[in-house]
């Protein structure tokens, strides 16, 4: 190789390197940006709080009541008991004598906890094929629709969270057929989403305006 050609090179070189760290950097923010979206709420026991942090919630959770007529504070309660408004969150894995990894003991995803099978039948009911579980306006319609369908097969009000929250649980199947009564644990976090729900609700009417 000449050196001319050598002495032309650096300039290239120089610029690879730029548009390589430039490449780093767009990728950190994009990361940042990302983590931000998916990071839990700071104050999840307020829910003016929460929507002043995530401002595409309230939106999302009043399209899901007005498409499904389950109140926001419902939607909310459920979500912050099952996942706690993680994104991808699951289950705890098992583990065999303290440190070999188990299978999970089910296949509940994301924000609402969805199964596998009941998220499935959630999309091609909706005609969504394409809804995910991680997605928070996802997650919050598959409750107003599983709700739905808990209303018109079991005649559970929407507004009643402690009911609602039991069929969410158990199935409606499971529900009929009473599997919560042989669940204190499960009663109790009932009431636990309940209360949230109603907490929920008291402070709506006392968020800031827009």
């Amino acid at each position: 190789m000449r050196v001319k050609d050598l002495i032309g090179a650096k300039p290239l070189c120089s610029v690879c390197r730029g548009l390589f760290f430039q490449g780093l950097l767009v990728g950190f923010a994009a990361g940042l940006l990302m983590s931000c979206a998916t990071t839990p709420p700071s104050h999840p026991q307020n829910i003016c709080d929460i929507f002043e942090e995530k401002a595409a919630w309230y939106p999302a959770t009043l399209e899901a009541e007005s498409k499904w007529g389950v109140p926001v504070e419902v939607q909310m309660a459920i979500v912050r008991h099952e996942s706690s408004f993680v994104a991808d969150a699951k289950p705890p894995r098992q583990w065999f004598l303290g440190f070999i990894p188990l299978s999970r003991p089910s296949t509940a995803y994301g924000y609402s906890q969805a199964l596998d099978g009941t998220w499935e039948r959630y999309q091609n009911s909706t005609d969504q094929g394409g809804a995910e579980r991680d997605d928070f306006a996802d997650a919050v319609d598959f409750i107003g629709w599983y709700s739905h369908e808990t209303q018109k097969e079991l005649g559970i009000p929407p507004s009643d969270a402690y009911r609602l929250y039991l069929a969410y649980h158990e199935g409606q199947a499971g529900y009929r057929r009473g599997s919560y009564r042989a669940k204190p644990w499960l009663l109790g976090v009932a009431q636990s989403v309940d209360k949230t729900a109603r907490r929920y609700q008291h402070q709506l009417k006392d968020c800031p305006p827009d």
